[in-house]
């Protein structure tokens, strides 16, 4: 099988490769290294059944051959983090919605029908109160701080696109709306929150928690993402539908602190830290955050296999083992 990845270099892009690699599948990947690394994909480059492309997905002249060659189509590729949000809506706004746009009609002219797999977010809820988000639920957006949900908003006009797209032209197009991926390769420059308290765990400097820290999240180890998202594209039922991703287990961004700290015996402390102090504008949080899994479980077989401890067990590793390397040199 042929697979296209766009955002291939990025964290779950980058996991998503080594997935169907080894499921013996021929890869393509576009990335312009704006938010993924080159090094993510360095196991990979001399590999027979591997390709990439440095290129952004709204200018890359290869995306009608690639799309015509592709059995499979993961649209990752997308400006993400809150921090790269605040700085920079209108770049976010810009290359979210026209990416995917440019690669539905980049399918449709090109006469081949590929599976699509088109990646949204839990941010589509805005500030649903309902206890776990439902892809039925009402979403709501409150009046004001545009500029926080400048993501948001792409990612519902992706939605609206893929949807669009399933109706007129028949794509066989699923949307993905992700919770809280975490793992080995996530970059904490851009507002993630795990590898930011592990980095600081591990260093032994305060782990700073914005807000009063009793917003909740349910992490998912991108290792089983990936093998999610797989499933969901060999699944015919799931054409044409919005699927939550994700695990359904919760925990406070306090009591993540807390278990990074105690899973590196670290001794740091805790500093609750104000949303204008963190990104120098004022930002309001959703309380919660946590999946309603009946669709996707509908749908696939596959479950979440790695506890967040052991997630967090595991960055902790990698983050030592960089910190045993830089202090070698």
């Amino acid at each position: 099988m042929h697979v296209l990845i766009t955002g291939g270099a990025g964290f779950i892009g980058s996991h998503l490769v080594e997935r169907m690699l080894a499921e013996g599948n021929t890869v393509h990947v576009v990335d312009d290294l704006s938010t993924g690394k080159a090094t993510n994909l360095a196991p990979f480059l001399e590999h027979p059944r591997f390709r990439f492309c440095e290129a952004d997905i709204v200018t890359w002249d290869g995306i009608s051959a690639a799309a015509q060659w592709s059995d499979r189509i993961y649209h990752l590729a997308a400006v993400v983090g809150v921090r790269r949000v605040l700085e920079d809506p209108i770049q976010v706004l810009a290359t979210n919605i026209a990416g995917t746009e440019r690669l539905l009609r980049a399918v449709v002219t090109g006469g081949w029908r590929p599976r699509i797999i088109i990646a949204s977010s839990s941010e589509a809820y805005g500030f649903a109160q309902d206890e776990a988000f439902n892809e039925q639920n009402d979403l709501v957006f409150r009046a004001g701080g545009q500029t926080r949900w400048a993501y948001a908003v792409t990612k519902l006009v992706d939605e609206h696109l893929a949807h669009a797209f399933f109706k007129k032209r028949e794509l066989p197009v699923t949307t993905v709306r992700l919770f809280n991926t975490v793992g080995p390769r996530q970059l904490g420059r851009y507002g993630m929150v795990l590898p930011n308290f592990v980095k600081q765990a591990v260093r032994g400097v305060p782990i700073t928690v914005f807000g009063d820290g009793l917003q909740t999240r349910s992490f998912c180890d991108v290792r089983d993402t990936v093998c999610m998202l797989d499933e969901l594209g060999r699944s015919e039922a799931a054409v044409g539908e919005i699927v939550n991703v994700g695990d359904d287990k919760e925990i406070s961004i306090k009591d993540l602190a807390a278990l990074v700290r105690e899973r590196a015996g670290s001794q740091s402390p805790i500093k609750l830290v104000s949303y204008v102090e963190a990104y120098g504008e004022s930002f309001e949080d959703v309380t919660h955050r946590r999946p309603d899994l009946t669709k996707l479980r509908s749908l696939i077989t596959y479950s979440p296999k790695r506890s967040l401890a052991e997630t967090i067990d595991d960055l902790i590793r990698i983050e030592r083992t960089g910190l045993g390397q830089s202090a070698s040199k």
